[in-house]
């Protein structure tokens, strides 16, 4: 497994990151299990998770039970700011609520201390400086050795990191951001600004919930039990006529090559500016196989722009 830097940091990556966001939900602990010990054995460092991922907490506390003693092999990446309490007492970004989910997210993961500690949303109700300079104490105590951000406009991590700047605390090392084949918004701005200031970037969403892997067909419904079966916004985002018209494309493309849909979609991402590491989701052993052998595919300047021309807008 080839490992890279994440952004202008030390911390080092593997180049395919599991997202964890089945375990505690769609994965049941024991599948959970043998997923997590397949990633490790094939060279997976980055796990990464989230306190709301599987209904607040689920996800977390599966790899708590889980990791055991390999909790030392690996990249443990969670994050806080999202709405963990119904009555909004539990999100944000504040110095006191920080101080209150990490050592939340400890607990379920059984840890003391997260090696990538990042900030799921933009808060606009705490100034960053206040953030930033909590999240600098939780570095000098030990209980987090890097933290980054996710889903910043392009303009607010500019600002986190010029704010970090001049405060003199810890700054942001990468970002986490949705990117694909088909969703490339983020090379307006976002892009622009990680490679400005040596973000790692970690897509998420990399096969467009499972539109970039060819099994959702124009006309068909999805399968009952898949993400685009039963999150009806999903469906209406990803399923339209231009999506499915791409996928056609970079299928052929693939096909042409002697390559498969999954590893043209691994492999694009893995060649991009600024990407430290693809993080996937993976409902089963032999699927975390099949990810880690998709990014082995090494594109040409002519592939880039075979691929630009079928996918721009």
């Amino acid at each position: 497994m080839e490992t890279r830097n994440l952004g202008g940091s030390g911390l080092r990556v593997s180049a395919v990151g599991l997202g964890c966001n089945n375990f505690g939900q769609r994965s049941d602990l024991e599948t959970s299990r043998k997923i997590i010990h397949k990633a490790i054995d094939l060279g997976i460092t980055l796990f990464d998770t989230a306190d709301i991922y599987a209904g607040r907490g689920g996800s977390e506390n599966v790899l708590g039970q889980v990791l055991g003693d390999r909790r030392k092999d690996i990249v443990l990446a969670t994050k806080f700011s999202k709405s963990m309490a119904d009555d909004g007492t539990k999100q944000g970004a504040s110095r006191r609520y920080i101080m209150q989910a990490v050592e939340d997210s400890l607990r379920r993961l059984k840890t003391d201390y997260i090696d990538l500690y990042q900030q799921h949303d933009y808060d606009d109700l705490t100034p960053i400086d206040e953030t930033l300079r909590a999240l600098d104490d939780l570095i000098r105590q030990g209980k987090v050795r890097y933290i980054g951000c996710s889903n910043f406009p392009a303009w607010r991590v500019a600002e986190a990191q010029l704010i970090a700047r001049s405060i003199n605390s810890s700054a942001f090392v990468s970002c986490q951001d949705e990117y694909s084949l088909l969703v490339r918004g983020i090379e307006k701005d976002l892009l622009p600004a990680a490679k400005a200031y040596n973000l790692g970037l970690l897509p998420f969403f990399p096969l467009a919930n499972g539109l970039l892997v060819g099994k959702y067909k124009r006309g068909e419904k999805p399968p009952a039990d898949s993400r685009l079966g039963k999150v009806d916004y999903l469906r209406e985002r990803y399923m339209n006529d231009r999506n499915l018209d791409i996928v056609q494309k970079l299928g052929e493309f693939a096909q042409q090559h002697g390559k498969t849909l999954l590893e043209l979609a691994f492999s694009w991402l893995a060649a991009r500016p600024q990407v430290s590491s693809v993080i996937a989701g993976a409902s089963s052993p032999e699927q975390i196989e099949q990810n880690v052998k998709a990014i082995a595919w090494k594109l040409t300047a002519e592939d880039m722009a075979a691929i630009d021309e079928i996918t721009k807008r």
